[in-house]
């Protein structure tokens, strides 16, 4: 199979979810109005519907996205789309699934289903001979721990090669985040101070001013360890650890990133705090003497001759007081204070990459005060993103889609660098302490502050 070649069908399973309402059908969209949809559409599910009521839903689920649809876009959507309905236990359903599919050279089949459905869906796919010429494309979470994880990759390498999985991890296909990785490469500037001898921290944080979204049976379950923390922020450390790739090859990429992720230290259980919402155990679906942590803050470093020793500051929160999604990249203080008064220190040198809620990159550095006195000030460089190009930006799972289609794995998380990940939250999900209780609408206990320097994270504002 050529990795360039590029899918004439998508079948997607669970098109009647929640994730396929909020996300692959906008998608699904954008890329029709791109003309860039395969040849079938196929979507599939439990739902006793007919094809026009999956239509109805489809222009539904638009409106709810506020997508202002076209006729023309949404008719060549329309046009290709087909509907499979049955049981993904019953082995009937997939030999349907074989016949909608019937024709075509390389489908993908997209798993937007419950993570304990995999093995019933891939059986069925195995059983119709479906595997043989085509990509899987899986959501997260990939596995619960790492156990798990070996073993959902050993099924899946048992029926299809490295090159046709697609572990999907929408982050890496937001627009931000990649930014990380152009901006430290495509900038020369700051590779000489891009190491432990001038870096002293770096702290990464993802917090929600939202809660559960009534989502409690399901996040009951996984918690902000496993949501965010060994997929989106291991992600993160990545990008902005690596070495740059050797070449332009998705697999130069990959390589490199796997190389971090597999230098991080497996987490000290001392280093980490959970936290838990206050009125959590009150949402619907979630246990009365529930131990799932709603914020997780923790301290890692990265075994690597560039990272040694230098401590990297995660933390992830739903219900906090603000939207923000950030990396902050601080550097030592000078060798000696100079230009400032005798009982004030400068502040450090801080680069902020901010990727929610707005593209912006931040360069705190020390000017001269104004004034007669030789003093310095603390000024902000400021790159943010012209809003006349927001039109030019895809969706992540717009991107990730077409990627998918195409055969191309860089945004997508490789078998090895998800093992390593789960190596390294192992510990915690192991031994791990009791959740504390925190505020909502704050920035999360205050037992983690006991993590970082001065006790006292960077503020993040989103003025």
């Amino acid at each position: 199979m050529s990795a360039a070649q590029r899918s004439d069908a998508l079948i997607l399973f669970g098109i009647t979810g929640d994730l396929s309402k909020k996300k692959l059908i906008p998608a699904l969209y954008r890329l029709a109005e791109a003309d860039r949809l395969p040849e079938r559409v196929i979507g599939v599910a439990r739902s006793e519907w007919s094809l026009d009521e999956l239509r109805t839903h489809m222009r539904a689920a638009l409106k709810a996205a506020d997508v202002e649809v076209d006729h023309e876009a949404f008719g060549r959507l329309s046009d290709r789309l087909g509907f499979v309905q049955g049981d993904y236990q019953d082995a009937a359903t997939f030999g349907r699934v074989a016949e909608a599919v019937e024709g075509c050279e390389l489908p993908v089949f997209y798993f937007a289903i419950p993570p304990d459905l995999f093995d019933d869906v891939i059986g069925g796919l195995v059983a119709n001979g479906l595997h043989e010429r085509s990509r899987v494309v899986l959501e997260k979470p990939f596995g619960r721990d790492l156990d798990s994880a070996r073993a959902l990759n050993e099924l899946l390498q048992r029926h299809f090669p490295e090159s046709s999985i697609f572990r999907i991890d929408h982050f890496l296909g937001k627009e931000a985040v990649q930014n990380l990785m152009v901006f430290r490469f495509a900038n020369t500037i700051l590779d000489p101070v891009w190491n432990r001898y001038y870096v002293d921290n770096v702290q990464i944080t993802l917090a929600e001013d939202f809660g559960i979204e009534g989502r409690g049976r399901f996040y009951d379950e996984v918690g902000a360890l496993r949501d965010v923390v060994q997929n989106h922020l291991l992600q993160v450390v990545a990008l902005l650890a690596m070495e740059p790739p050797a070449t332009d090859d998705a697999e130069a990429l990959r390589d490199e990133i796997a190389k971090v992720i597999r230098a991080i230290r497996p987490f000290d259980p001392a280093d980490v705090v959970r936290g838990q919402v206050e009125g959590y155990r009150d949402e619907e679906g979630v246990a009365p003497d529930s131990d799932t942590e709603t914020f997780v803050a923790l301290r890692a470093y990265v075994d690597s001759w560039r990272w040694a020793d230098v401590p990297w500051y995660i933390r992830a929160g739903k219900s906090m007081a603000s939207t923000v999604t950030e990396a902050v990249v601080e550097l030592k203080r000078p060798p000696r204070p100079m230009f400032s008064g005798a009982t004030e220190a400068p502040t450090p040198n801080r680069l902020r990459f901010r990727m929610k809620p707005d593209d912006l990159i931040t360069l705190n550095m020390q000017a001269k005060r104004p004034g007669e006195e030789l003093a310095s000030m603390p000024v902000a460089l400021l790159l943010q993103e012209q809003p006349h190009l927001d039109e030019l930006r895809l969706g992540a799972y717009d991107r990730l889609l077409d990627d998918a289609l195409d055969g191309d794995p860089r945004l997508f998380s490789r078998a090895d660098a998800v093992d390593a990940a789960w190596r390294a939250v192992q510990p915690v999900l192991d031994d791990p302490s009791p959740v504390v209780p925190y505020a909502p609408g704050s920035w999360g206990p205050q037992e983690a502050d006991r993590l970082v320097p001065g006790s006292t994270w960077n503020p993040c504002t989103t003025e």
